[in-house]
């Protein structure tokens, strides 16, 4: 092999090398005047062909990003790829996703999580950086139906008050094993939020003639994706009355780093046409403050907790809303804040609290101001252009 041939053989393979090498830049703008933390999805589809033995990778001014992709329809080929941007008012930033032959994975303790909890009968529970929530499954109904103890009846969403950035849930689990408490707050945070046989924060039920039907716990559950940006489960729950309607039920939750709410979208059958689908929020004792407006679609309720405050709240789409009622009466767990929303194959809403101790949401007005943001980052979603 002469000198010329092997120049010529080397210089193809370094411009072949090259070229294999795929580049993208993604523009992403916040037309608000708000500070703004939120998860960027691009299609798989829209990025091109990855070279063979290649990954994904994202930066933003030649650092890598946080980024995690997804297998949404889970048809085991991943369709998206996400990043969290972080944008000041009206900013714009410049994000690059390009092929690399290493992952390069970037460590972290701060990610959203959720699993099945046998430990505790069978919770589930999840969680971001910012809050955590469970909920109870069939063992947990089954004993409260045989007459044991330690079951619990209730397709309410519990709060678990977290002031840390970092994953909670199997940590505080662990805690009755090792003669401890998680309704103890040892700096970390706690549980002290009832949910019983109300809806907790943001559970759904059927408004009819002063009466919520509501399903029992879940029987199921799948885990769709599990990422440090991005986590989504389903909860499958029996067929349930509600009125002369038997309703199918299936909740699809996604939580994303970042954001004091979570997303449900209520997958929902009845084999006769419903009045409606009612989120309650719990007012417990009845003496906080509720808050409503339905033109914004957004409703919360703020009340003291030991020697703290709790704001919750819901956000909806307010064309996707029908009414709301302030419910109060005696009986134990059913005053709740009811919010009636159109009743869909499929009712979206999200859902979420706010504790003083952790610092971000410190008054009422500053929980009322969060929804009303994020109802208008809602609105108003991130410019994304793809080039």
């Amino acid at each position: 092999m002469n000198k010329l041939v092997l120049y010529l053989l080397v210089i193809s393979f370094l411009t072949s090398c090259k070229t294999s090498v795929v580049t993208h830049e993604v523009k992403v703008k916040n037309s608000l005047d708000i500070e703004r933390t939120e998860v960027v999805t691009i299609r798989l589809s829209q990025l091109g062909v990855l070279p063979e033995g290649a990954y994904w990778v994202v930066k933003s001014e030649n650092e890598n990003v946080l980024r995690q992709l997804i297998d949404k329809d889970e048809d085991d080929v991943m369709d998206e790829l996400v990043f969290l941007a972080e944008l000041k008012p009206s900013e714009e930033k410049v994000f690059t996703i390009e092929s690399s032959t290493e992952e390069q994975k970037i460590e972290t303790d701060i990610r959203t999580y959720s699993r099945l909890v046998p430990e505790r009968i069978d919770d589930y529970a999840w969680e971001n950086d910012l809050v955590a929530f469970r909920t109870y499954g069939p063992e947990a109904q089954r004993l409260v139906d045989d007459g044991e103890k330690g079951g619990t009846l209730s397709s309410g969403m519990d709060c678990w008050l977290k002031r840390v950035n970092y994953s909670v849930i199997d940590k505080w689990y662990k805690k009755p094993a090792e003669g401890g408490t998680y309704h103890k707050d040892d700096g970390e945070g706690y549980d002290p939020y009832h949910v019983g046989g109300s809806r907790g924060c943001g559970g759904i039920g059927v408004w009819i003639e002063d009466s919520l039907f509501v399903s029992k716990n879940f029987v199921s559950y799948k885990k769709i994706t599990d990422g440090p940006i991005r986590n989504i489960f389903e909860l499958t729950y029996a067929p349930w009355a509600a009125g002369d309607a038997l309703v199918k039920e299936t909740k699809r939750i996604t939580i994303d780093l970042g954001n004091q709410l979570y997303k449900i979208e209520e997958l929902l059958e009845p084999d006769t046409a419903l009045p409606n689908v009612t989120i309650g929020i719990t007012l417990h004792e009845g003496k906080g403050i509720t808050y409503a407006d339905s033109l914004k679609g957004v409703f919360s309720y703020w009340e003291a907790i030991d020697d703290s405050e709790i704001g919750t709240g819901v956000v909806i789409d307010p064309s996707k809303f029908i009414g709301y009622e302030e419910y109060r009466t005696t009986k134990k767990d059913l005053s709740q804040l009811h919010i009636m929303a159109k009743p869909e194959s499929t009712v979206s809403y999200f859902t979420g609290f706010g504790w003083t101790k952790a610092g971000s949401i410190t008054t009422h007005q500053s929980w009322n101001t969060y929804l009303e943001q994020f109802a208008l980052r809602l609105q108003h979603p991130l410019e994304v252009i793809l080039e």
